[in-house]
């Protein structure tokens, strides 16, 4: 019997030379490895060398980093047999904490310092990012689609494996650069120029390792006190608990009885507490309505403190609070290693081995509080480095509140000088003859993506341009995912996942249960918020202006006819009558503010499109 014949593909199976699917390092991750090449050294020597430079650098984060405090992971380098020869590597998840990925490429460079046969590779989840930080200097060459596996750190600098062959530019692998490192080391250029906008960041270290912390003598509870005198460290997931909440995990605060508590909000010491800038930017930008017996501790602090400052203050140690209590209480941080960590010293609290410290031991431990001017942004300063005049500003004699003749300026130093940058570029950009609008106006081969090419029919080949067409539904859809709304598809998995988790959560009474969330009521409130902004006109594509009547009357058949009006009739329209524009920008104003300073959909839209909007604040002036 005669078998069909099988379509013959290019895919390699397992056995077949498969190396398995595309590899993507996860969010806000920095990857870093060390290879030692020298060709003298055998493969046992190498090791020995990487152990080497595995101590050195415990000695360099024992000397520089005594009291940093990492925004999720700390630096670590880990000895690996890989491909038959053996290296360092590591990974670390900074978050939000782009100082930490810096950091790590100052004590990288600050290795390689030592050991000359260290080479030093490291990327992050946007792959080059050391050329992405000098995109301004780089040769029109080195993009994206060759760049992989040719940038280097050795002896100090930045080195680059140029193009094998310039007529047919290709990416390397990473056993290729290998090779070409210990074949031909002559080869790799140092562009000084690519070199000194890469390491433009690292030019305030190690001075920016201190500045980036933080102090505030703030009112948390004594056991907190405890725990972040043990080990400061812990305040890092303590405020990303905070942070990160969500309904779920506040239902830990709403419990009736103190004792339900492992960090109650009671028994407040002034304690002076350590943070990063980071951390401390996260924790007291929230806005927060304590719930239940927080609430009534804050009310407490207001009866007792009518200066604004000392309760803000106030605040920012209950959030701290709350967020030690989130943490430990959420099931899914059982496993990790600062709330075991955690767990073990209010452990020994309780049984008492170890003693809650009095207020005598705490004033011994020493105030110390740092200016919050870093947070602060004066836009009328800011406008004038936008127009190129902070310089002047600062040759100007000492205006009211400045010290010394100094430029406030606005935010730190550091702020400014990035601000500058930027606005130097945008006008080198604006300069270029060569510039349209689009960017560069002539661009070569290796400037478009050619990684999934295909061979193409050549009858079917034009040079004709295809017509656009609007897609409404696909406009639509994008709206909502930018608004941070479901579409019709992802409702019912949306709906599936809320009842998941839900089944998660231990019901202890009748009224937890009734409180669960029900996957019908997630779809009216959908329904809802669409069918609003629906006929808000924040999702119609109709840029005629509508008619809203001061007083009544859009039943009317005037009303009616003024809402079908034409564009031609639209200058007619009475002075009574409010544009699409106000009421579209008055519904998303009123929307950001039900939001409460927490995550939502008009907040994100804004965002997407550049826009941060100031916190409404002025109700209680009011």
């Amino acid at each position: 019997m005669a078998h069909s014949k099988v379509p013959k593909d290019d895919f390699k199976w397992f056995g077949e030379g498969f190396d398995g699917f595309p590899k993507h390092l996860p969010e806000d991750c920095v990857e870093y490895i060390i290879f030692v090449i020298d060709a003298k050294l055998s493969d046992i020597q190498k090791r020995e060398r990487l152990q080497k430079i595995q101590r050195v650098a415990t000695d360099l984060e024992k000397k520089l980093l005594k009291e940093y405090i990492w925004q999720r992971e700390s630096f670590k380098l880990t000895l690996v047999h890989e491909d038959s020869s053996w290296l360092l590597r590591g990974r670390t998840n900074y978050g939000d904490s782009v100082a930490d990925e810096w950091l790590i490429v100052f004590l990288l460079r600050e290795l390689s310092k030592q050991f000359s046969d260290a080479w030093i590779r490291l990327y992050d989840t946007d792959g080059e990012f050391l050329l992405i930080q000098a995109a301004n200097a780089l040769p029109k060459w080195l993009n994206p689609e060759v760049a992989e596996n040719r940038v280097w750190i050795n002896n100090s600098k930045l080195l680059i494996i140029p193009l094998s062959s310039p007529s047919n530019p290709a990416p390397l692998t990473l056993k290729e650069s290998l090779q070409t490192i210990s074949s031909t080391p002559r080869l790799l250029q140092n562009l000084v120029k690519v070199e000194l906008e890469a390491f433009d960041r690292l030019s305030s270290y190690p001075s920016a390792i201190s500045d980036n912390q933080h102090h505030a003598t703030i009112p948390i509870p004594r056991k907190v006190a405890a725990i972040l005198h043990a080990s400061p460290s812990h305040i890092a997931p303590a405020v990303e608990a905070f942070y990160l909440r969500d309904p779920i995990s506040l239902r830990s605060l709403q419990r009736k009885e103190i004792s339900e508590f492992m960090f109650p909000p009671e028994d407040f010491v002034q304690v002076s507490t350590r943070f990063t800038r980071t951390l401390f930017a996260q924790l007291r930008s929230q806005e927060w309505v304590p719930p239940g017996l927080w609430g009534d501790a804050l009310a407490s602090f207001m009866s007792k403190t009518p200066n604004s400052r000392d309760l803000e203050k106030a605040e920012i140690g209950l959030k701290l609070a709350a967020g030690f209590e989130m943490l430990v209480q959420d099931k899914q941080n059982k496993d990790k290693k600062a709330v075991r960590e955690i767990q073990l010293l209010v452990e020994d609290i309780e049984s008492g081995e170890e003693q809650l410290p009095n207020d005598s031991e705490i004033k011994d431990w020493g105030i110390r509080e740092d200016d919050e001017k870093w947070l602060d942004i004066n836009f009328e300063d800011f406008e004038r480095e936008l127009a190129g005049k902070g310089a002047k500003a600062a040759e100007q004699p000492t205006g009211m509140g400045a010290k010394d003749g100094a430029n406030t300026g606005f935010g730190d130093q550091a702020a400014q000088e990035n601000l500058r940058k930027m606005v130097e570029r945008f006008e080198s950009f604006l300069n270029d003859d060569e510039a349209g609008v689009e960017g560069a106006e002539e661009l070569d081969d290796m400037d478009y993506d050619n990684d999934d090419d295909t061979d193409e029919d050549e009858s079917n080949g034009s040079d004709e341009e295809k017509e656009v067409e609007f897609d409404e539904a696909e406009f639509g859809r994008l709206i909502r995912e930018m608004m941070g709304m479901p579409s019709t598809a992802d409702k019912a998995t949306l709906v599936e996942e809320a009842r998941a988790l839900a089944r998660v959560q231990e019901v202890d009474s009748e009224e937890e249960e009734e409180d669960m969330i029900e996957g019908d009521e997630i779809r009216d409130v959908m329904q809802r918020m669409e069918a609003e902004l629906k006929g808000a006109g924040a999702l119609s594509l109709d840029s005629t202006p509508r008619e809203i009547t001061a007083k009544g009357g859009s039943g009317s058949k005037k009303g009616k006819e003024k809402a079908i009006a034409s564009e031609e009739d639209a200058d007619n329209l009475s002075e009574d009558e409010v544009d699409i524009d106000y009421n579209l920008a008055k519904n998303l104003l009123e929307s950001l503010k039900g939001q409460g300073g927490m995550s939502g959909p008009v907040g994100n839209m804004l965002g997407l499109m550049g826009m941060q909007m100031p916190r409404d604040e002025g109700d209680e002036d009011e």
